[in-house]
């Protein structure tokens, strides 16, 4: 199970990013990404070229609400030319700007507000899944834990099972040891971790540097999905 640094707090792309990129490059973090909003241009270009340079994968994730500014972002992400973009609903639109959905990672259920809650039942879940698959996504960007109608680890075996082969990638309030032992159990491929982080509430670590490890030693000893 891979760890997905996020290099954002409550749904921002932070502002000494450029910064925090190279000490977790230090840290041999090869998984790193960051949001639509909170940063210039400017910056997450020089962001995905750090990433790139070190041989990592980076992500933009989408929280952007409106059908419009979904557009836009898709179309930032095509721009800045990341290898993984996450998030997002319209996938007639992602088709459209992307082309090739093999790298694109959609919100399945129904995400709503900013910072972003998850709406909806596992069968819409897995509903999305399916649909997301069938036209060629990678996989999906599941926020199992913003979920508010729907128990989360329900919401993940249900995306699981409708997955059939692709990546399932868990996002948003992974901020416990806990939490990433039942995220390896139920089969997820990949979790991000930002906020939790950069308030310190991941573990009683008191800096960057010991919460990065802290999470990287949660996922070496978090026990998988059972074959």
């Amino acid at each position: 199970m891979n760890f997905i640094l996020m290099l954002t707090r409550d749904d921002r792309t932070i502002v000494d990013a450029e910064t925090v990129v190279g000490a977790a490059l230090e840290l041999g973090i090869r998984h790193i990404g960051f949001k639509d909003v909170g940063a210039s241009m400017a910056t997450m270009r020089a962001l995905v070229a750090k990433i790139r340079d070190a041989g990592g994968t980076s992500y933009l994730e989408v929280v952007s609400t409106t059908s419009d500014e979904i557009v836009c972002s898709l179309e930032m992400g095509r721009a800045l030319g990341v290898d993984r973009i996450l998030g997002g609903t319209d996938l007639a639109a992602a088709a459209r700007v992307l082309g090739d959905l093999g790298g694109y990672f959609p919100f399945p259920g129904l995400p709503v507000d900013h910072p972003t809650r998850l709406c909806g039942s596992p069968a819409l879940v897995a509903e999305h899944t399916r649909s997301a698959r069938e036209l060629g996504c990678g996989g999906v960007d599941l926020l199992a834990y913003r979920a508010i109608e729907a128990d989360p680890i329900e919401l993940v075996r249900a995306a699981r099972h409708a997955l059939a082969g692709g990546l399932l990638i868990v996002a948003g309030s992974v901020n416990s040891p806990s939490r990433v032992r039942a995220l390896a159990a139920a089969g997820v491929d990949a979790f991000t971790v930002g906020s939790a982080i950069f308030d310190g509430s991941f573990s009683p670590a008191a800096d960057f540097r010991g919460q990065v490890l802290d999470v990287i030693e949660a996922c070496a000893n978090a026990p998988r999905m059972a074959a």
